[in-house]
């Protein structure tokens, strides 16, 4: 069969997009991140908890947002395989983070054996086979909005759980003063990255369905 033709939207996704992408994640890991060096939104307050969901929440947003779009799509057997690998990535990256961030301190903290970073792995798998369970190859976008949510929300809760009982003491002492001193910022950092990402995957789903980019099913 002969190759598709030249188009100009080739450039668009094989050149344009992904320097957006790398330009996107500079300018949050730079200018607002918390840790960058040019911490525009702060470090504290309001600032420094948006600039936590800018970049943190949304490195967890792309983290389930492929398995969740899997198996929204697809089935819920892409949707788990999809989350083990996404979430084991986002594991051992963070683990990896945190463990050089407290190397210094006395005990040293090894966030490897960190059962709240470790789950993240359990949490890819959880979402992409929950709604793909839940919306069953549906094309409704109230199905898919409801399955999207409803996985998103149950990892969510999931995981600020582990983080306030089981987390290395430097986590869940953190966690726990979060809770226990700004209810409406725990609530902020904990769950409205996922409500997000249980809105706006369903939405992008049901947007790829329109221009017929679908993986083949299989059951």
């Amino acid at each position: 069969m002969e190759p598709e033709k030249f188009k100009m939207s080739d450039i668009l996704y094989g050149i344009v997009i992904p320097i957006i992408l790398v330009l996107l994640i500079f300018v949050l890991a730079v200018y607002v991140s918390p840790t960058g060096e040019h911490a525009v939104l702060g470090v504290e307050g309001l600032g420094g908890t948006l600039a936590i969901i800018f970049t943190q929440g949304f490195a967890q947003m792309i983290i389930l947002g492929v398995p969740l779009v899997l198996g929204l799509l697809w089935n819920k057997w892409a949707g788990g395989a999809a989350g083990f690998l996404m979430g084991g990535l986002y594991y051992v990256a963070s683990a990896g983070l945190y463990t050089g961030y407290y190397a210094g301190y006395q005990p040293a903290y090894n966030f490897y054996g960190d059962i709240s970073l470790l789950f993240w792995l359990v949490n890819g798998v959880i979402i992409g086979y929950m709604a793909g369970s839940l919306n069953n190859g549906s094309m409704s976008f109230k199905r898919m909005l409801g399955a999207g949510l409803t996985a998103s929300v149950t990892v969510a809760i999931i995981q600020a759980l582990l983080n306030y009982n089981v987390s290395l003491e430097p986590s869940r002492m953190m966690a726990q003063g979060l809770w226990a001193t700004d209810l409406p910022q725990a609530l902020l950092i904990n769950f409205v990255p996922n409500i997000a990402l249980g809105i706006i995957v369903p939405i992008i789903g049901k947007v790829m369905t329109w221009y017929g980019l679908m993986p083949a099913k299989h059951y």
